[in-house]
């Protein structure tokens, strides 16, 4: 959009002024940010209802992203980005004595999602609008979201993350959307005398589905897409002698926190109502919008309409997308079925076991009593169809329900037409192992669609000073298609563009260096390797070996204190869910052994250890920039992609990686020379499985370094860990090390010691920077979304 800084600054002052009944003087930080906010929506209202008239009058199909959760960051910067008026603002606000970073820090970070899995809701979010596809979003809008993180004796502790406390202003609450949504009771069938059985209900608890819209804005052009967020209400009309004390909580609690606790049965009772609170409302909401502006048959919804169910969490669309057509705009079983499958696409994020849900039968029977009768039938039904035509092992090992349990993957590829992994490698483990009975029974059906990231906040927001160094060197059309910085490569051997690269690095440093003094009370060299490990905190994530990495570094110094070694700064940022004992742990140990080397005056500085709490996307935007190094270390397999190695490349971090996920594809793209490769293979991984001839115990003993610093677990070497020290010790020795970190240790050495070695060398380093940087293209989450419109949706976008 065309804005001029006059403009701007008039707008500012008279919504502040309307808006708070004060001026700039006197106006606080949040009444600022509040009106800033406001302002920038009134810019952007006039697209999102000329786009949203135009999609229902042209009606193109759109493609709905039902996700559990979200993980956005702050919209402020954003939008003003993809509005064209970053710049515009950002001077306007100096001249009226306003910085807009202090500004833009009052905004809270929306706290609806959690890890790898939201954020990359979120930047498929943001490129679908960039890219101009119309695509929307559907998840529950979160009070708490998962928790506030505070480390206190080095423990982990959860806190409410009360993100609401000052309302949001880009939301805009849809009450006239409303929609009910029913659990439990008792439900029959009854003739209608017509033939057709109709669903009669009793004893339902009701809960109202109010829907909160927040636009997503494309980048400079005139798209707006919609992230539709429902809140749990009780409904107006309810019997008041129903709405007890003990209702109103539970109904507040459907949409309170992300992730309820699943280690006792009400724990995971909350989390599938949740699952289908969200699901049934979204899909009540797209039905009737459809027959509102097309006024077409029902039956032809395929063709405008399509449903991406990302991961398990949203399966249930299958069911309840058939109860709909068939209950409620009475579609025949068979049409029914044929349109579910063609409205329905599946994303498998994980292949492990205990991330793939499974619900007791009785669960879901008694929660979803009319679903479950569809469940039941949809098995039945394949079942008898598939039995003659590919016999009784493969029919039985791909049933939904079985021993006693409803299998969520299991459902959403059987109601689908499409199910795809993340990277190459996640793909092919998919159909050559982990669901290869369905790939013997669906091959169509099976695809690779590699993750992918929004180069618009992860480099264009918070890294300006090197979007400033790119932009000066091979120009802006970058900024709308990230190949071009392959132009990068024709400036490897420049020393002008190597010393501006390493410039803008140390500036990054320098600013989350004084973060992390400002947080934790830590001075860190910003001449030292910065080593990054941020993600969830999870086993097979092996934070631990970095762990124990970290501690050879420790006692080698510890024994030989005039040893020649590149300083580093280790930086861990990791939630831990919260009934995940041994991640906590492992928390707690990080924390006491950063007391330990930290505070050790025989060490100088030449190594120190930061964790930093309640790791967000705002800290990532600090931390990302000013990487050095990314660790990507998880077990090879175990990793379906990944986006933060993603992320560190296209900000100049190398990356220490083993052979998984989306580590493959980056290697391949900016070169295994640029990037440090150690570790086992898949193939050693699952012939390790096959044989079962691993044994860690035997390292332990024969590895006189492994010895030693496993040891200093349990020998009293680390402080205030004695019964965390015993569990992780346990873990290697007597439980067998269930992600061979012991098995990739000697391997992980020898890369991190030709990683330093190449750091003592900063133009070779800054070369194998600037590669990463040259060749991040093809990890936009542009081409991502390209891929799925084409490939799996059929949408189209605006010209």
């Amino acid at each position: 959009m065309k804005l001029s800084k006059k403009q701007f600054k008039q707008d500012f002052e008279e919504r502040l002024a309307s808006k708070f009944a004060t001026n700039l003087t006197k106006a606080g930080h949040q009444e600022t940010y509040a009106t800033l906010a406001s302002v920038v929506k009134h810019y952007y209202s006039s697209i999102w209802t000329a786009d949203n008239q135009y999609r229902d009058e042209v009606g193109k199909k759109q493609a709905y992203y039902f996700s559990i959760e979200f993980l956005p960051g702050k919209l402020l910067k954003s939008n003003l980005l993809n509005l064209g008026i970053l710049d515009t603002v950002r001077d306007g606000l100096a001249d009226l004595g306003i910085d807009l970073d202090e500004v833009a820090k009052v905004e809270p970070d929306m706290a609806i999602g959690n890890g790898g899995l939201g954020r990359l809701a979120s930047c498929f979010m943001d490129s679908l609008a960039s890219t101009g596809f119309p695509a929307n979003g559907n998840g529950i809008r979160y009070r708490y979201g998962l928790f506030k993180q505070k480390i206190i004796d080095g423990y982990q502790v959860e806190l409410p993350d009360s993100w609401l406390d000052n309302g949001n202003p880009w939301e805009v609450r849809r009450a006239d959307k409303a929609v009910e949504i029913n659990f439990g009771g008792e439900v029959w069938l009854e003739d209608d005398g017509k033939g057709k059985l109709l669903p009669h209900y009793k004893n339902q608890e009701r809960v109202l589905a109010v829907p909160y819209d927040t636009p997503m804005i494309g980048f400079e052009n005139t798209t707006v897409n919609n992230m539709c967020l429902w809140r749990s209400e009780v409904p107006q009309d309810l019997d008041l002698k129903f709405q007890n004390l003990d209702y109103m909580r539970q109904t507040s609690m459907l949409s309170a926190e992300l992730y309820p606790d699943d280690s006792n049965y009400d724990g995971r009772l909350l989390r599938l109502k949740q699952e289908y609170f969200f699901v049934s409302a979204g899909l009540q909401r797209i039905l009737r919008h459809y027959k509102f502006t097309q006024k077409k048959d029902i039956r032809r919804i395929g063709d405008y309409i399509a449903v991406h169910i990302n991961d398990t969490h949203p399966a249930l669309c299958v069911p309840e997308f058939m109860r709909l057509l068939i209950d409620e705009y009475g579609v025949g079983w068979n049409r029914a079925w044929d349109t579910t499958v063609k409205v329905m696409s599946y994303t498998n994020h994980t292949i492990l076991s205990e991330a793939l849900e499974k619900w007791p039968e009785d669960m879901v029977k008694n929660l979803l009593p009319r679903l479950y009768q569809i469940i039941v039938e949809i098995d039945r039904r394949r079942t008898a169809e598939l039995l003659p035509k590919v016999g009784a092992t493969l029919v039985h090992n791909t049933r939904i329900i079985k021993d006693g349990q409803i299998h969520m993957a299991n459902l959403a590829i059987i109601g689908s037409h499409s199910t795809n992994g993340v990277a190459k490698l996640h793909s092919d483990l998919l159909k050559d192992v982990e669901l290869h009975d369905f790939y013997e029974i669906y091959p169509e059906r099976f695809n690779n669609k590699t993750n992918g990231i929004a180069d618009r906040r992860w480099i264009q927001i918070s890294n300006e000073r090197l979007s400033g160094v790119l932009d000066e060197t091979i120009g802006k059309t970058w900024r709308h298609n990230l190949n071009d910085l392959s132009l990068l490569k024709h400036f490897k051997d420049d020393e002008k563009i190597l010393k501006q690269l390493q410039m803008a690095k140390y500036d990054n440093k320098l600013r989350l260096a004084a973060l992390i003094q400002e947080r934790n009370g830590i001075t860190v060299n910003p001449e030292a390797i910065f080593d990054v490990q941020i993600k969830r905190l999870h086993a097979y994530k092996r934070q631990l070996l970095n762990v124990l990495h970290i501690l050879k570094l420790y006692f080698d110094l510890k024994d030989e204190p005039d040893l020649d070694v590149v300083p580093r700064v280790f930086i861990f940022g990791a939630k831990a869910a919260p009934g995940y004992h041994y991640a906590k742990s492992i928390i707690k140990c990080i924390n006491e052994i950063a007391n330990m080397i930290n505070n050790d005056s025989d060490i100088d500085d030449k190594i120190k250890v930061v964790f930093l709490e309640n790791y967000n996307v705002s800290l990532a935007e600090m931390i990302i920039p000013a990487a050095n190094v990314g660790e990507q270390i998880s077990l090879a397999s175990k990793e379906a992609s990944g986006t933060s190695n993603m992320k560190f490349m296209l900000n100049g971090a190398l990356t220490m990686g083993t052979l998984d996920g989306a580590n493959i594809e980056i290697f391949e793209a900016a070169g295994e020379e640029n990037n440090f490769v150690f570790g086992l293979t898949k193939d050693e991984v699952y012939e390790y499985y096959r044989n079962g001839n691993y044994n860690a115990r035997d390292i332990y003993e024969q590895n006189p370094i492994v010895y030693r610093i496993l040891n200093s677990f349990i020998d009293g070497t680390i402080p205030n860990i004695k019964s965390e020290g015993r569990e992780i010790f346990d873990s290697l020795t007597i439980y067998n090390d269930e992600y061979f970190v012991l098995r990739d240790f000697n391997d992980y050495v020898r890369a991190q010691k030709d990683l330093e070695n190449l750091y003592r060398n900063q133009t070779a380093w800054t070369k194998a920077s600037l590669m990463n940087i040259a060749n991040v293209g093809r990890f936009s989450s542009d081409r991502t979304v390209r891929e799925y419109a084409d490939d799996i949706w059929y949408i189209k976008a605006k010209k």
